[in-house]
């Protein structure tokens, strides 16, 4: 063993014998090593940083004898021998540690928050404006929660067809993801076209694992893709309508009601018709460059086809058969356009008169759904409640009031008949 250690270890045979003799725990250092690098150098490494505009260790290690060379031809430090052996080999690791914190002002990135498993799984894409098969959809929340964002409120679920241009809106009460699979499924059921991708942004209430679970077991066909994070020109038709028709509508008042939620979907009921099936809209077709002259500098011009409902649009694009064409213009025959967007502008008048929810109040979500009886799971907790007695800060028991759509709104014409 003795003369393999002493193969190995190049050490003298008795020194090894001592060392086995000896205690094999690590024993304290006699002497602290000196600092190699002083405030010499930290001086000087704050000079040189400064005159590269602040950039990191691994652009400024390989540079530093070089840029130290030329500040001191500029009279502006000066370098030892000491200095120049230093800036030669240090590393880059140490560099680091010798740098201070980058000054505010110079902090030109951010860093962005890690992606979690959904974003790293969907991919990020701006769906063409020249796509021609409808089912293209993109996706947005619109909220209407006032001047503070605290507690629950309304928010808007808006749908964009690139194609044709054809809207669906939906609201809902709070982003759960009870509640916007619900209105997602609203939606659909609406559509007269099947719905071949949604194009979402990065919010939590659409890259959830609830949400992505319901959109696989009950949409497997639909293809689903998001935009760059924080780039909202990658959802642009969707956020330019939630202007034009929600915003412009409604203002930034707060709703946070079931009875306002409930109204405001029979109000997107009549719009969902009026938007589709009277009101035209230009698609853009192309875009050019007009160069400066000697009157006006030079501006983008953004070229746009004939303005056209899109119900027309889709009934000249190759996904519905002959029958249902005829249905969609048989039902836009039926409709007064001016009748129509006088009874959108009256009710939404109406929508501003109901109050909003007092302090101590809960709303119950569940009386906003259009599928209450799709979401047995969630709701069962909640009708527990019922068959114990509440203690005094207890969870309210669940309303007994219908939940469904059609006798809110037979309650709510008679209620505007009344009125009138």
């Amino acid at each position: 063993m003795l003369d393999e250690i002493v193969a190995y270890t190049g050490m003298h045979r008795k020194s090894v014998i001592r060392r086995l003799n000896e205690s094999l725990e690590r024993r304290p250092r006699r002497g602290e090593r000196g600092p190699e690098y002083g405030p010499e150098f930290d001086t000087t490494l704050r000079v040189i940083w400064k005159s590269t505009d602040y950039v990191c260790p691994e652009r400024l290690t390989p540079n530093l004898l070089t840029t130290a060379e030329l500040l001191e031809t500029h009279h502006e430090l000066t370098l030892t021998q000491s200095l120049r052996e230093q800036f030669a080999k240090v590393s880059i690791s140490t560099v680091r540690r010798h740098l201070p914190n980058t000054p505010l002002a110079h902090r030109r990135r951010k860093k962005h928050p890690p992606q979690n498993q959904y974003q790293q799984q969907i991919p990020t894409r701006r769906i063409p404006r020249d796509t021609v098969m409808p089912g293209h959809f993109e996706v947005d929340l619109v909220h209407h929660c006032g001047p503070s964002t605290a507690g629950e409120y309304v928010y808007t679920l808006q749908i964009i067809d690139v194609a044709t241009g054809w809207s669906g809106r939906r609201a809902i009460l709070g982003r759960s993801y009870v509640a916007v699979a619900d209105a997602l499924e609203a939606s659909f059921a609406r559509l007269p076209f099947p719905v071949l991708e949604l194009h979402v942004d990065n919010g939590s209430e659409f890259l959830n694992a609830h949400l992505m679970s319901f959109l696989q077991q009950e949409h497997p066909e639909i293809k689903l893709s998001r935009s760059r994070p924080a780039t909202p020109n990658d959802n642009r038709l969707v956020e330019q309508k939630n202007y034009t028709l929600v915003r412009d509508y409604l203002g930034d008042r707060r709703f946070d009601t079931v009875t306002q939620t409930r109204y405001r979907n029979t109000l997107y009921e009549q719009m969902d018709n009026f938007y589709n099936f009277i009101q035209p809209v230009m698609r853009q077709i192309n875009k050019q460059w007009v160069p400066a002259s000697a009157t006006r500098a030079g501006y983008l011009k953004r070229i746009h086809d004939v303005a056209r409902p899109p119900v027309e649009r889709l009934c000249q694009a190759p996904c519905l058969e002959l029958h249902q064409q005829r249905a969609l213009r048989e039902h836009q025959a039926s409709i007064n356009p001016l009748k129509l967007r006088n009874k959108i502008y009256r009710d939404r008048d109406h929508l501003f008169d109901y109050p909003n929810a007092q302090p101590d109040t809960v709303e119950d979500v569940y009386q906003t759904l259009a599928n209450p009886d799709r979401f047995p799971q969630p709701q069962a907790p909640l009708q527990a409640v019922d068959t114990v007695d509440k203690p005094q800060n207890g969870l309210p028991t669940v309303p007994t009031a219908s939940t469904t759509t059609t006798d809110y709104i037979s309650s709510d014409k008679e209620e505007m008949a009344a009125l009138e």
